[in-house]
């Protein structure tokens, strides 16, 4: 795997694992519920992947952005299907996206040469 995407995997779960240690209820119940959203229902993953890769991109969230660019790189997105997925969260989300989509586009470009994922 590139560094990028494992610095990001190893800092996540370490944290994630650590947040767990001393989790009440209610964060348990939190992050359960996050994970089953995303499972197949009315929309497929993939759907709900770029869904969620949209909303993190408008929202700026940096960590958000690269585990939703993981998923639809393993729910099989393709490159062209990505670009489209760029474009709505700039037109959404406004030239503050920008810097986003610069780290996304270099996340997503280390995905790809890593997964063999084709164009």
């Amino acid at each position: 795997m590139g560094q990028l995407i494992n610095d990001f995997e190893a800092y996540r779960t370490k944290m994630n694992d650590r947040i767990m240690e001393t989790a009440n209820t209610n964060i348990k119940r939190f992050f359960a519920l996050d994970t089953t959203t995303y499972a197949d229902g009315a929309l497929d993953v993939k759907t709900k992947e770029m869904l969620g890769l949209v909303a993190s991109m408008v929202l700026r969230c940096d960590d958000c952005i690269k585990y939703h660019l993981g998923k639809c790189h393993e729910a099989g997105v393709k490159h062209d299907e990505m670009n489209e997925v760029f474009m709505i969260a700039n037109l959404v989300g406004g030239s503050i996206v920008i810097p986003h989509y610069r780290r996304a586009v270099e996340y997503w470009d280390e995905l790809k040469s890593v997964g063999g994922l084709k164009q």
